[in-house]
């Protein structure tokens, strides 16, 4: 009997702009699925980020949730019940990297994990979607980038707002020139809510968590539920708002104005309402100086949701806000005419709205890559390029104020 790739190559090789595409990408032929291939993902740290994500995977046409993996009890069994009934389930993500039915994984582990993981990943002939930031520090990038240039994998960082169909249209009307000059862009993502108060720990927990597991190639530390629960704030493990919010934010501003990482960051940070308890600041601002005389600004806070979740591209002739449901170009004065396209509904800045479905649709395109042998919307060099940006500001915030790319 034929195996899965060798009947995917001959239906591929049928097409010959097909074999092209792939040359150009660098993805084996034997390698890509048909249209009917059932493509069996794994998917590595089911907590609630994974979880989000799962349900619009299984969603997608002729795709199986085939392996769950997790280091905490609670997440492996919550995961388990959104896959395939006879999923495989391990605490040990390399025993379900080993597995010869596994074609793709979705990782969705702290920071500190997802180069690791992805490197493994890469190593073991899987195709990956790995959440953002794709890196923890700025070494990371050129291991990842020489990984996947080696391995030739189809690997999609997960920052959606890339497929979002409103933003790619936004994105065509800044490449055709609607803004004029672009040298300002301000960033925002601010909320407020009950998101920094400490919990009574729980008494099983050190039980139901590999503990050594989790902290990985970080510093040893002792156990703590609270850091395991919100390790993004917390320097080990995640990079604060910079790495957790401004990066997706950031990645757009990139891809429209064709930006790689900013020259110089100056960042302020303090602890307006989580002092003692994160060591991530929960009200940061940078000022990101890139290439081609273009200022980007980015602030963020736990405190107020003033302005909540957008972007806006500030040109000569017109300016571009954008959120995750909408756009609306606001002109200069005598310089065109106001316009907006709104697909979600609610108030401005909604970290998700109800349209577009962003995960779904950066899934989709990703699996679309995945049985095409093509680049996916946010390949690993955008990854790494968001993440670098984040990455300055947090050594400006962390030193003395200021840091010079090198």
């Amino acid at each position: 009997m034929a195996s899965r790739f060798d009947v995917s190559r001959r239906a591929f090789l049928k097409g010959t702009a097909g074999v092209t595409g792939l040359a150009a990408f660098g993805v084996p032929a034997a390698n890509v699925l048909g249209a009917n291939d059932t493509l069996r993902v794994g998917c590595i740290g089911t907590g609630g980020r994974c979880r989000h994500l799962m349900p619009a995977l299984a969603r997608i046409p002729n795709v199986r949730i085939a392996a769950v993996c997790d280091i905490f009890d609670n997440n492996l069994a919550a995961g388990r019940q959104l896959a395939d009934p006879k999923a495989f389930v391990t605490r040990k993500y390399k025993e379900l990297l080993d597995r010869h039915d596994i074609d793709a994984v979705l990782i969705a582990s702290p920071d500190h994990w997802h180069v690791p993981m992805t490197l493994d990943a890469l190593s073991a002939g899987k195709d990956i979607y790995v959440e953002k930031p794709l890196t923890h520090n700025l070494a990371e990038g050129k291991a990842i980038l020489e990984a996947q240039a080696k391995h030739k994998r189809v690997v999609q960082v997960g920052t959606q707002q890339r497929s979002m169909p409103h933003i790619r249209k936004a994105y065509d009307l800044v490449r055709a020139g609607r803004l004029g000059k672009i040298s300002k862009v301000h960033l925002t993502w601010n909320r407020n809510g009950d998101r920094v108060r400490k919990a009574a720990p729980s008494p099983d927990f050190p039980k139901k968590v590999d503990w050594k597991a989790f902290v990985g190639n970080a510093p040893e530390q002792p156990l703590d539920e609270y850091r395991f629960r919100h390790w993004r704030w917390f320097w080990d493990f995640g990079g604060g708002l910079f790495t957790d919010l401004m990066v997706h934010w950031i990645d757009v501003a990139h891809w429209f104005l064709d930006l790689d990482h900013p020259l110089k960051a100056v960042s302020v940070g303090q602890h307006t309402v989580s002092e003692g308890i994160w060591q991530t600041p929960d009200t940061v601002q940078t000022l990101l100086v890139y290439p081609k005389q273009v200022q980007a600004h980015f602030e963020g806070t736990f405190s107020n949701a003033y302005g909540a979740a957008h972007i806006v591209f500030m040109g000569t002739d017109a300016s571009l806000y954008i959120d995750r449901g909408r756009y609306e170009v606001h002109p200069e004065r005598g310089r065109g005419k106001y316009e907006e396209l709104v697909l979600g509904t609610g108030p401005k800045g909604r970290d998700f709205y109800d349209k577009p479905d962003g995960e779904r649709l950066h899934l989709e395109d990703w699996i679309e890559a995945i049985r095409a042998g093509k680049q996916p919307s946010t390949p690993i060099k955008a990854g790494v390029s968001a993440a670098s940006a984040a990455h300055l500001a947090n050594q400006a915030l962390r030193g003395n104020g200021v840091a010079l790319w090198k």
